[in-house]
């Protein structure tokens, strides 16, 4: 099995919450819209710690604010109130490119529907965001096919979406979210358009990577995939109404996380 990259090291501004280093901290976020005459309360104070190496799955119905602290969380809006803190910078007071270099630079995403560039081949869509950075050399590249080793799909460097299935472009989603080395990873129902043999193939990497020390917050409408997390947040009505560990959670044996390194599909 390829070995990750170490995580981000904590410097002098992180965060804490007694002894636990945290990815992030969220305290009473609160984001209002105004529709027509109309004020709508997505979010009514929402609060809580992601410690480093946790593993979160985010759920609720629709129109319980879900998507809106997903935005708030990616750095893709900021909130009415409160504040999101993330390796010791109140995000929530950002400019729009003070925001986008915190989403460039600490924050791995995947998408549901992966967001991969057709004419690019598994390496170079891994290799995209170090490009907008201004990051990419020999170093980084080679960095770049390492992650798509741990993936699974170091013998498909040179492939491009069209010749690969949906969850072999998952995998190259979730390398190149590591490209970074962000403080967490934000999973945005990445198992959403996967059957139910590849949902595990996904879970079960996210299982490896969680289980190096990677921080990943995911966000999900299916209690079977929740299941896999190390603790769950429901919302209702723009609240948290569970905040809760998850006890005997879903894992995976080490041959079937063994078998997903090695990129069997």
């Amino acid at each position: 099995m390829s070995s990750i990259p170490t995580v981000k090291s904590n410097d002098q501004t992180a965060e804490t919450n007694g002894q636990n280093v945290l990815a992030a901290r969220v305290r009473e976020l609160q984001k209002h819209y105004v529709l027509k005459s109309e004020t709508v309360r997505a979010l009514r104070g929402v609060s809580f710690d992601v410690p480093e190496g946790d593993y979160v799955a985010i759920m609720g119905a629709s129109g319980s604010g879900k998507s809106t602290l997903l935005n708030l969380l990616g750095c893709l809006d900021r909130p009415t109130s409160g504040s999101f803190v993330l390796g010791g910078d109140d995000v929530a007071t950002m400019t729009d490119d003070e925001l986008s270099q915190i989403r460039a630079s600490r924050i791995g995403f995947v998408f549901q529907s992966y967001n991969l560039i057709a004419q690019l081949t598994v390496v170079e869509n891994i290799e995209v965001p170090l490009y907008y950075m201004g990051q990419l050399n020999a170093e980084s590249r080679k960095r770049c096919k390492q992650l798509a080793a741990m993936v699974g799909l170091g013998d498909r460097l040179d492939h491009r979406p069209t010749q690969l299935s949906g969850g072999q472009q998952q995998r190259v989603a979730i390398a190149r979210s590591l490209v970074n080395d962000p403080y967490f990873m934000l999973a945005d129902e990445a198992t959403g358009n996967l059957d139910s043999v590849t949902t595990d193939e996904i879970l079960a990497l996210f299982q490896m990577l969680n289980d190096q020390g990677r921080t990943i917050i995911m966000v999900t409408h299916e209690d079977e995939v929740s299941e896999h997390a190390k603790r769950m947040i429901r919302l209702k009505d723009g609240e948290i109404q569970i905040d809760k560990r998850i006890e005997n959670r879903k894992t995976f044996p080490p041959e079937v996380i063994k078998k997903i390194s090695m990129g069997t599909d």
